[in-house]
């Protein structure tokens, strides 16, 4: 029992829910399970003794990418360029698309299941069709911006028909006109979406290149970092592929935070989801 005249124990400090752990543990508990995870890698290489052809060690893996590192560095210039012409063709075709589907519900009923289909058809299988009728390069942008549209699209349209219907009625009360709507109202309510949408398609612009190099196989000093992949598994340079794969994950990794970190830069001031809580 609590005494008379004694406070109860304060609980203004404590959390509610579940408590997030500090921003310092979760910069390291990241980095812990990668530390253990390449331990783990080395130790079983050298414990079972497997060869490089098979099973390349972490240390043999970071010295190649050393090493290769000219080659690998011009080839990942190559797919970053490719990505970078597919993920701004996703973005604007996209977004403006959704747009039109937003001021026209005929024009979104006439159009949308052609992108549903392009989205559920593998891009491994249009690729040959796209490198017979369109210049290599093409082809190979035309497959990451496939991949990467319907993301974009499809949030970018959610979020235009996700507005407040009062704040809708708001402005039709109040004489707005559909410009004036879309600029003032739709466009803001559904940047969150469409912030969203970029951060897919950018890592799935990368996708797109990578499926479509390996299948254009381009060879040469315009080859891209796919194509070093497939080429050091046909000549079983394992420790090569790896570095390549390891490169290739690290640039998704960054794409991926830069896109995150402009999206709360633009997020930051006024919508929930990028606002810092304190518990």
């Amino acid at each position: 029992m609590i005494a008379s005249g004694a406070s109860p124990p304060s609980t203004a400090s404590e959390p509610s829910g579940r408590s997030r752990p500090a921003p310092m543990a979760r910069l390291l508990l990241p980095v812990a399970v990668l530390v253990a995870g390449v331990l783990v890698w080395d130790l079983v290489v050298r414990i079972n003794q497997i060869p490089p052809y098979v099973l390349p060690g972490p240390w043999l893996v970071a010295t190649t990418l050393v090493q290769d590192w000219p080659i690998l560095w011009h080839s990942l210039l190559t797919t970053l360029l490719t990505t970078l012409e597919g993920f701004v063709a996703a973005a604007a075709g996209g977004v403006a698309l959704a747009l039109l589907f937003n001021q026209s519900k005929w024009l979104e009923r006439a159009l949308l299941p052609y992108a549903v289909i392009l989205q559920v058809t593998p891009v491994i299988a249009i690729a040959p069709l796209l490198l017979i009728y369109l210049p290599q390069q093409t082809a190979v942008v035309v497959c990451a911006w496939i991949v990467a549209f319907f993301p974009v699209l499809s949030n970018t349209t959610l979020g235009l028909n996700s507005v407040d219907r009062n704040l809708a009625g708001l402005f039709q009360l109040y004489g707005a006109s559909r410009r004036q709507t879309l600029r003032y109202l739709k466009l803001p309510a559904a940047l969150p979406y469409i912030l969203g949408g970029l951060r897919i398609s950018g890592g799935l612009s990368l996708i797109g290149a990578v499926v479509a190099e390996i299948a254009a196989g381009s060879a040469g000093a315009d080859a891209g970092l796919a194509y070093r992949i497939a080429e050091s598994g046909y000549r079983l340079n394992i420790p090569r592929m790896f570095a390549a794969l390891l490169l290739l994950s690290l640039t998704g990794i960054v794409i991926y935070m830069c896109l995150a970190a402009a999206s709360h830069l633009m997020l930051r001031r006024w919508h929930e989801s990028a606002l810092g809580k304190e518990n």
